[in-house]
C-alpha cells in the first residue's frame, strides 16, 4: 500500500509540476521542507513550489566561503540558474536557537553581537535576492527544543546553556528585526509569532512535532499556517 502511494504522490506531483503556472523558489534551512507537503499543492495548484534546503544553513554563515553547508554558493547558483516567478526564503532557526549563543561564547563577545551580525548577513542577502525577483520571507520558526529534549539535534545544541524561553525571546526579536528591515523596503514577509506563540512565553503545543526527537514544527500544522497568509500575498 505504501508504494502504490508513493507511486501516486510521484505521479501527482509529475502532473502538478508540468501544469504550473508559476515556479516559486523556496530557499531555507531543513523547516523549509514543509513546503512538500500535498497541502500546497492543494491550495496553489498552478503554482510549482521548487524547495532548496541546506540542512543547518544559517543567516551567520551567509557569505561566508568556509561554510560547511556551503548554503551561500548553492542558493546563488540555484537563483542564476533560472528566472524565478517568485522566491521565498525562511531561514535563522539554527542561528537564534544555537549558533548566536556559541559563537557569542567563542569569540568571547555578546550575544546582542553576534544577533546583530546575523540579522546584517540576513538582511543583506535578502537585498541581493529582492533585486532579482518577487520576494517572500517567512518568519524563523520557534524554537521547540526545550532542557529534556532528546535526539541528535537537542544533543548537538546542549553545549548552549540558554533556557528554550531565552531562545524563544531572541528568535521573536530576529524576526522583528528582519520584519522590520523588509517593511522598510517593501518586501513581503509573513510572521507567524502571533499565531506560534503561547500564553507561557513558548511555541504552543499544537505547532510541536508529534515525534518527540524532532525539532521541527508538525509538517501539517506548519503547512495550514504558511499557506494562510501565503494565499494573501501570491
Amino acid at each position: 500500500m505504501k508504494k502504490l502511494l508513493s507511486k501516486l504522490s510521484t505521479v501527482v506531483r509529475f502532473f502538478h509540476k508540468k501544469l504550473a503556472r508559476e515556479t516559486i523558489l523556496v530557499l531555507g534551512d531543513s523547516h523549509v521542507t514543509v513546503f512538500h507537503n500535498f497541502r500546497f499543492m492543494l491550495h496553489f495548484p498552478f503554482k510549482y513550489f521548487q524547495v532548496v534546503s541546506v540542512g543547518g544553513a544559517t543567516a551567520s554563515g551567509l557569505e561566508n566561503p568556509r561554510s560547511k553547508t556551503q548554503a551561500y554558493n548553492i542558493f546563488n547558483d540555484t537563483v542564476a540558474k533560472k528566472d524565478f516567478d517568485k522566491i521565498i526564503i525562511m531561514l535563522g532557526e539554527v542561528d537564534t536557537g544555537f549558533v548566536i549563543w556559541y559563537r557569542a561564547s567563542k569569540y568571547n563577545t555578546t550575544v546582542e553581537e553576534m544577533f546583530h551580525q546575523a540579522v546584517d548577513k540576513y538582511t543583506a542577502f535578502i537585498s541581493r535576492l529582492a533585486a532579482r525577483s518577487k520576494l517572500i520571507v517567512i518568519s524563523t520558526p520557534l524554537p521547540t527544543i526545550d532542557e529534556k529534549s532528546k535526539g541528535e539535534v537537542a544533543h548537538a545544541r546542549k553545549e548552549v546553556k540558554a533556557s528554550q524561553l531565552d531562545r524563544t525571546k531572541l528568535t521573536l526579536k530576529f524576526n522583528k528585526a528582519i520584519e522590520n528591515y523588509c517593511k522598510e523596503h517593501h518586501i513581503d514577509m509573513i510572521n507567524l509569532d502571533n499565531q506560534s506563540l503561547g500564553k507561557n512565553g513558548l511555541v504552543i503545543q499544537e505547532l510541536k512535532n508529534k515525534i518527540p526527537t524532532d525539532h521541527h514544527y508538525d509538517a501539517d500544522a506548519h503547512a495550514k499556517l504558511i499557506i494562510s497568509e501565503l494565499k494573501k500575498v501570491l
